[in-house]
């Protein structure tokens, strides 16, 4: 395994996999072994499969024992919300998993690390990995510092969600210009923390920050509705 990836899993999450093999293959793309077939390698399509039912159940989970007041109905939304490719691809970004993922010269010429589809596959192949490699409650571990957080934050749901309820409070007396800017980026590139402003009208009412543009924003929101007593 690479030993940077092998730095950042170790430091950032305190995971040390015991099989070596498990992890080289959760970061192995189909492309990269059609490339390189006398190595005898194995994608991380199974992995995928294995880590997305992990991922499922675990969330299920945590929903139900976090929000018990929530109906059945919105349960089930909020983890598609959570589950779906476009969120899997931005946890995959935010823990610098994309940096590590081994492309074929086409799938990376063509742009696959930027990919969601391919980033989405990569990080529940990673919990498939983890999974096989110490058990369920590493996983859980992990989802408690990538995952959980993001949902207390607000990020998935309409019921928890800062900027809709900061939009719904502002233009109760009609239309406003709310804006929110990114003042700063800071960090390396797998712990990057964003910094932003919310305007209303060019009158800045809040600050947040987050490990991503959209929690800095929501945090933002938050910030502004503590301000106006919301």
């Amino acid at each position: 395994m690479d030993n940077q990836l092998a730095k950042l899993l170790e430091e950032r999450f305190g995971i040390v996999f015991h099989d070596i093999n498990l992890a080289e293959q959760a970061f192995t793309h189909s492309s990269y072994v059609n490339e390189h077939r006398n190595l005898h390698l194995s994608d991380n399509e199974r992995l995928e499969f294995l880590g997305d039912a992990v991922l499922e159940l675990l969330v299920s989970q945590y929903l139900y024992r976090e929000y018990p007041n929530l109906p059945e109905g919105k349960l089930t939304k909020t983890r598609a919300a959570i589950v779906r490719e476009e969120s899997l691809a931005q946890f995959a970004t935010d823990c610098g998993f994309d940096a590590f993922v081994k492309l074929g010269k086409g799938e990376e010429n063509s742009g696959g690390r930027t990919r969601p589809s391919l980033l989405c596959d990569l990080f529940e192949a990673f919990l498939g990995a983890l999974y096989l490699d110490q058990g369920l409650a590493a996983v859980l571990q992990f989802l408690e510092t990538v995952v959980y957080p993001q949902v207390e934050a607000g990020a998935f749901s309409h019921e928890r969600d800062h900027k809709t309820r900061l939009q719904e409070v502002l233009q109760k007396s009609g239309d406003v210009l709310i804006d929110y800017r990114l003042i700063k980026e800071e960090g390396p590139a797998h712990e990057r923390i964003f910094v932003t402003e919310v305007y209303c009208d060019d009158k800045m009412i809040g600050i947040g920050q987050g490990k991503s543009k959209k929690l800095a924003e929501q945090a933002a929101a938050a910030n502004a509705l503590q301000s106006l007593g919301k």
